[in-house]
């Protein structure tokens, strides 16, 4: 994604974290650390952890964090899967998964559904995925996909179903939209989901 879409992103999400006022953030298949480093940053966040899979990519993040002032026992990076996060991680004020969902198996995001829905339940929950329809604005061919890793892409109906799929019976509040761009008939480059715990 360009910069300038990939920082309409990052503020978007940014601004659904503050607006939910928390002082402990999950940052959920944090990566190398774009969003902590932004995380880490807010000073109303007194405990901020990181979670992912991949061992360079928590080296990478935490190299990253060494150079943002004040993060020293604020934040907790940890290798691990989001669908089988700690019992420690259990209802925390705010997790964000961006982009990191389309990375997951289909047949493994009712795993994904569980673990954060009903285990972690967080106060909020900020999760953002590429839009599928607007890959075309980005030079993507057809019956491709934005990056060799990415297990699916959504349309904005295919996401809007599986939110409401996710938190059916779960005590969750959905608001959902388009974000990273505005093109009046194609959405965003992203779409964001911002569930509020009942």
């Amino acid at each position: 994604m360009t910069g300038q879409l990939h920082e309409e992103r990052m503020a978007a999400v940014m601004a659904a974290v503050r607006a939910g006022a928390p002082a402990r953030v999950l940052d959920l298949g944090c990566g190398d650390g774009d969003m902590l480093v932004r995380l880490a940053a807010e000073p109303c966040i007194a405990a901020l952890v990181g979670l992912d899979i991949d061992e360079g990519a928590l080296a990478r993040a935490r190299a990253r964090l060494a150079r943002v002032a004040a993060t020293a026992g604020r934040v907790d990076l940890r290798l691990g899967s989001m669908l089988a996060p700690p019992d420690d991680l259990v209802g925390w004020d705010c997790a964000v998964l961006v982009e990191t969902i389309e990375h997951i198996e289909p047949g493994q995001l009712s795993r994904l559904e569980q673990a954060l829905f009903s285990r972690l339940r967080p106060a909020r929950v900020v999760l953002t995925t590429p839009n599928a329809e607007f890959n075309r604005l980005l030079g993507v061919p057809a019956r491709r996909r934005r990056h060799p890793d990415h297990r699916f892409e959504w349309t904005r109906a295919q996401f809007r179903t599986w939110c409401a799929r996710a938190v059916r019976g779960r005590g969750f509040d959905v608001t959902i939209t388009d974000i990273a761009g505005a093109h009046p008939d194609l959405g965003g480059a992203s779409q964001m989901a911002v569930f509020t715990r009942a």
